[in-house]
C-alpha cells in the first residue's frame, strides 16, 4: 500500500510539473510565409516575426512565433514544408504566401490549389490558421486579378479559417500620395523596412490575437 501511495504521488507530481511546464510554453505560432515572413533585407530583430514577437511581449501575451518564411518561396515551396512545420508544439499558423506566385505570372487555380493543401494540412493537424491574402497587380489583366484576389476570401469561408485582407493593410497610402507608402518600403519597392514592418504588425497584429483566442478555445 505504502508503494502505491508512492507511485500515485510520483505520477501526480510529475503530471503537474508537465502541466506547468506545458503552461510555461504557452501558445506557438508557426509564421509559414516567404521572404516578407522571413524579413528579407533587415537585421534579425527588424523583421515581421521579431517585430510581431515584441508585440505581444508587449501586451503580456504567452505567446512564441516561429520564423518559418523562406525567401522566394511560393504556394508550392509552403505546401511542400508545411508538413514539418506543423509539429505537434505548433498551436496555430499565420499563412502569407503568393507574393512570389504573382511575380511569376503562376496560374491561380495552382496557387489555389496549394494554399488548399497547406490549409488541409493544418485542418488534419487541428491548427487554427490565420490566412494573409495577397493583392495581383493589374498588369496581368483583370480577369487574372479576379482569379487570384478570390483565392484567399474563398478558401477562409470554406475551411473558417481567420482571414486578413493583405500583408500591406497597414500601410495606408495617405491621400492620392505614393510617396506616402514608398517612405516605408526598402528600395526595391517590395519588401518594407522596419517602419513598414512595424505598421504591419500593429493592423495585423490584432487578426494575431483573434487566432490565439481560437486556438485556446479549440
Amino acid at each position: 500500500m505504502q508503494m502505491r501511495k508512492v507511485i500515485v504521488g510520483t505520477v501526480l507530481i510529475l503530471s503537474a510539473t508537465a502541466a506547468r511546464a506545458a503552461w510555461a510554453e504557452g501558445m506557438v505560432i508557426a509564421a509559414l510565409g516567404d521572404s516578407l515572413t522571413q524579413g528579407y533585407g533587415l537585421v534579425q530583430d527588424e523583421g515581421f516575426v521579431p517585430q510581431l514577437q515584441a508585440w505581444l511581449d508587449a501586451r503580456g501575451v504567452d505567446a512564441q512565433v516561429i520564423n518559418a518564411g523562406v525567401s522566394g518561396d511560393t504556394t508550392a515551396g509552403g505546401l511542400a514544408r508545411v508538413a514539418w512545420t506543423l509539429t505537434p508544439d505548433v498551436d496555430a499558423m499565420i499563412v502569407a504566401l503568393g507574393g512570389n506566385d504573382l511575380l511569376r505570372g503562376l496560374d491561380p487555380g495552382v496557387s489555389r490549389a496549394n494554399l488548399d493543401g497547406i490549409l488541409q494540412a493544418a485542418e488534419q493537424a487541428d491548427v487554427e490558421v490565420l490566412l494573409v491574402g495577397m493583392d495581383a497587380p493589374g498588369n496581368y489583366g483583370p480577369e487574372y486579378k479576379q482569379a487570384f484576389d478570390s483565392i484567399y476570401p474563398e478558401l477562409a469561408d470554406s475551411y473558417g479559417t481567420l482571414y486578413a485582407p493583405s500583408f500591406f493593410e497597414g500601410l495606408q497610402m495617405e491621400g492620392d500620395d505614393p510617396a506616402s507608402v514608398r517612405a516605408y518600403m526598402q528600395p526595391d519597392g517590395i519588401h518594407p523596412n522596419a517602419e513598414g514592418v512595424a505598421l504591419i504588425v500593429e493592423t495585423l497584429g490584432q487578426s494575431v490575437l483573434e487566432l490565439i483566442a481560437a486556438a485556446q478555445s479549440s
